[in-house]
Parts: structure tokens; sequence; C-alpha cells
């Protein structure tokens, strides 16, 4: 037989209740809701049925209420600030004022040459994509003219362009 979920009494039934109920951010709402239920006594599988969350969210969420109590309850991502950035500032200024001419071998900026760059300044490995999102990100578009056909007749091509 499974062992049931032990609730730390920081608070009584009837104060989570309270909680529950007269909560104004829906996220902590719900996450009162979640432990009333199982103080109450109820089935972890019930409290899923019940609420839509997983089973593996709501034993996280039991666990940050057992060590935290009621500190451990809301929403947190807000304290998420996310990866830091890629590249620096600085690296990005050196980098605009690089695209401002053309690359090293003379040709048009593209995503692998972004990346083989910014790889020499940075010294961390930049793959070709991601080298491309900077170039995206930086508001500039890879500049090639589209080929034209072969066997195409010049002065047809022209007169298209016009209209």
């Amino acid at each position: 037989m499974p062992k049931r979920i032990s609730i730390a009494r920081h608070l009584d039934i009837a104060e989570l209740e309270q909680l529950y109920r007269q909560g104004k951010d829906p996220v902590e709402s719900h996450q009162y809701q979640i432990i009333w239920l199982l103080a109450q006594g109820k089935k972890t599988e019930e409290v899923e049925e019940i609420t839509g969350y997983s089973r593996t969210w709501i034993y996280a969420l039991v666990k940050r209420y057992n060590k935290f109590g009621r500190s451990g309850i809301g929403d947190r991502r807000k304290e998420n600030q996310g990866a830091k950035p890629l590249i620096s500032d600085r690296h990005q200024a050196q980098l605009w004022q690089a695209l401002q001419e053309n690359a090293q071998d003379g040709g048009l900026w593209n995503g692998r040459k972004v990346a083989d760059w910014l790889s020499e300044v940075t010294g961390i490995k930049i793959s070709r994509y991601r080298g491309w999102e900077i170039l995206r990100e930086m508001t500039f578009r890879l500049r090639v003219p589209r080929p034209s056909h072969t066997q195409g007749d010049p002065f047809e091509q022209e007169a298209w362009k016009k209209n």
C-alpha cells in the first residue's frame, strides 16, 4: 500500500480553506486548494482529478509547502530571471560595428560568419543557427540577391522588375 502524503501543520484546515476561497491570485488559490484537499485526507488521485494538476506537480507543491509553509505557496515564475544572454552588451556593440562593413571574406554576413566571428571574440563555441538568430535579433537580413534563371532573358527580367 502506498504511503500517504503528509501535510505539515503550518495552517489548520479552516485557514487553508479560507485562503483557497478568498485568494485573489488564481495560481495561489489553486495551490491552497491542493494543500487543503490533501490536509482533509483526500488521496492524491482524487486531488489530481479535482484540480487537473499532475501527481508530480502535487508532490513538488507539498514538498515546498512542508518546507517553507505559507511562503512556499504562490506563483514563482516572476522570480525566474531566465538564462543570462549569450553575448554581452559590449560584444553586441562590437558585432554591430563589424556588421556595418563587409564580412572578413569580403562577402555578406550570414549566420555562419556571425557565429565564427563571435566564437573568436568571446571564446565560446557558437552554432551557426545561434549566429543566425543573433543576426535576426539585431534586425539584419541576409542581403543576397536571389539567383536568376540561367536561360532567362535579361531584358524580360528587367521589365518584370519594373512592373
